[in-house]
Formats: structure tokens, sequence, C-alpha cells
């Protein structure tokens, strides 16, 4: 027997004020990212083994416990994930006995490799629909932890900007994106309705901000877990259903 997907729900907790500005989370909200993260992590590391062959010795659980480990002692570099996987090629190559320049030129031969095939496809057709739609009455902006070529995967159509963490800014829950957005769209927190996937991240976050918030929970699970950290304004299983709250 086939499971059946939930049908369409939008639950409200709170009643949304008016907003003038949409932003929405890009991972896992708008496309789904793992496959596409695990491609790219592939490829880089195939990339590094063949070119750097004593790199082989490590699995992936050895290269992210490196990564853990610089974030202990550049703690700046939680807030940057393309800084720290740069950092952890770097690191790593030179571990392996490789020279400064071999391991510089790994380091951003690896990120090339990544950068590409993480930000090889393009937003589905019905989502970029909905986005235009959302568009002719709201300015729709993206707030993301994640590094995306929001350029190559179409969203700079329909998306004033998009801001990632890094060079001094946090990522999400800190309310760093949320303010910086707001005042580069030049209105108050609560003019700001974002819609995200992750209950800390996107709906905490944007709350603690100041700003209203729309829970996309594709399951509808996990609320009694939300519900210890903060509830959204809205909660909603589908994102097309944006249209019919908004």
């Amino acid at each position: 027997m086939t499971s059946q997907l939930p049908k369409p729900s939008i639950i409200q907790y709170q009643r949304l004020q008016p907003f003038s500005a949409i932003s929405f989370d890009l991972d896992d909200t708008l496309y789904n990212n793992l496959p596409y993260v695990i491609h790219a992590s592939d490829q880089l590391f195939s990339l590094i083994h063949q070119a750097y062959p004593a790199t082989t010795a490590w699995d992936f659980a050895q290269w992210q416990q490196l990564k853990h480990m610089l974030f202990t002692l550049h703690p700046e570099l939680a807030h940057d994930t393309t800084a720290a996987r740069y950092a952890m090629l770097h690191q790593g190559l030179l571990h392996f006995g490789y020279s400064e320049v071999e391991a510089s030129k790994g380091a951003q031969d690896g990120m090339a490799c990544f950068t590409h095939y993480r930000s090889n496809f393009t937003v589905d057709d019905n989502v970029m629909r909905l986005l235009e739609r959302l568009s002719q009455h709201y300015r729709l902006v993206g707030i993301t932890n994640g590094n995306v070529d929001t350029q190559r995967i179409g969203l700079d159509k329909v998306m004033q900007f998009v801001l990632h963490p890094g060079h001094g800014v946090k990522m999400k829950p800190a309310a760093d994106m949320f303010n910086l957005a707001c005042r580069q769209l030049d209105i108050k927190p609560a003019e700001l309705l974002h819609v995200g996937d992750h209950p800390l991240s996107d709906i905490a976050g944007a709350k603690m901000a100041g700003c209203q918030s729309v829970w996309l929970n594709p399951c509808m699970q996990q609320r009694h877990k939300t519900a210890q950290l903060v509830l959204p304004h809205v909660e909603i299983n589908h994102l097309d259903l944006l249209l019919e709250l908004l």
C-alpha cells in the first residue's frame, strides 16, 4: 500500500499583520537541497583523491571532524560555509604533507568543483511561477544559511536580493540577516514575512528578529518540538498554499 500525501493544510497560530515584503529560506524550502549537496561533495572528493592520492586515507567523517575542529579554533567559520569548506580542504592537504602551494591550489580547485555541482540545477517551474505571482504584490528576497548560486538556479529573476552569512554576518537563527534585509528594504521587521522549513533557524530566528513567519512543514510533523521553541504565525504543508493564505 502506498502512503498518501497529507492533505493541503493551513494552521494559523497568530493573525498576520500587514507586510510589504516576503523573505524565503532557499535550501529545503524552494527545492530539495540534499541530493545536490551530496553530489557536489562526491565530485569534490573524487577530484581531491585523484589529484592528491594521500588523502584517500581519510573518509568523509574524518574530513568533517577536521572541519568541526577548525570551528573550535576559528568560531567565525561556523557562520561561513564556503570559508569553512576551503579551510577544511587546505588544512587537510597540509596534514597529508602537501606543500602550502599544493594545499592552496587543491583547496581552490576543490571549491571550484563543489561550487559548480552545488548549483547545477534550476528551481522547479511550478515554484518559479508561484514566486512570480507573489512578486506582483510583494517584494521578494532570500535569506539563506547556504551558499547556492542564486543566479544559476534562476532566483535572481524573481528576488530583489539574496543574503548569505559570512564576512561578519551570522547564520540564522541570529538576527543579522533578518535585520540586514529589513534595512535594505527600508522596512520595519514586522513588515517582513519570512517563509522557511526550519523551526529554529527560520521560525524562531524570524520571530526573535521581530518578523512574521510562515513554517513550511510538508509532513506536518514535529509540532511539539516547535512549540517548545516558538510558534510560527502560520503553518502550511505546501508552498502553493501561500497564494491562498495571502
